[in-house]
């Protein structure tokens, strides 16, 4: 088991002489655990595996690019994870479900912070999501997590073409004013 400390030591070992022993520690201790992170966001076995590789073949390319200061070595690590999750869904011929659509439409970003901040945005953007009436709320679940057109939803809630755009435009402009607010 590795301290925050241990690891942020053992990345900018990797960093500042490519210590091969530093990564593979980095590795044992990372790959399982980020592995896990991925399937949890109901990614399979497989392909969790893959990102995961993928992911701290990053780290050890990226080590430079660490700053403690910033980020812990886990939230740097889970957040490469992240975006390498995101590469696959995007990749992937399957259409994005579930609240998949928030993560990968979300802006990439170089920094561990910036990611991080982006992360607290998509958790804010579910809590919002929340207060949206029900009806406001079936029509984005079945806009973004479903990826129907506004003319399918409204063929699927038998309601007017308008009324599915304007329940649309109206929950999305909640989303956004909140967000706004949060940021003053």
């Amino acid at each position: 088991m590795l301290t925050a400390e241990e690891a942020a030591d053992l990345i900018e070992a990797i960093a500042s002489r490519q210590d091969r022993a530093a990564f593979a520690g980095l590795y044992r201790h990372f790959a399982p655990r980020v592995k896990a992170f991925i399937m949890r966001g109901g990614t399979d076995a497989e392909a969790a595996q893959e990102v995961a590789q993928e992911a701290l073949i990053m780290v050890w390319r990226k080590a430079a690019s660490f700053n403690r200061s910033k980020a812990s070595a886990a939230t740097w690590i889970y957040t490469i994870a992240r975006n390498k999750r995101i590469d696959l869904l995007r990749r992937s011929a399957r259409p994005i479900d579930t609240e998949d659509w928030l993560v990968v439409y979300a802006p990439e970003e170089e920094d561990a912070d910036k990611s991080v901040l982006a992360g607290q945005t998509y958790t804010r953007v579910k809590e919002l999501m929340g207060g949206l009436s029900v009806n406001q709320l079936v029509v984005i679940q079945k806009a973004f997590y479903e990826d129907k057109t506004h003319t399918v939803i409204a063929k699927e809630l038998k309601l007017p073409l308008g009324t599915v755009k304007s329940r649309i435009r109206l929950a999305l402009l909640r989303l956004r004013e909140a967000l706004e607010k949060d940021e003053t």
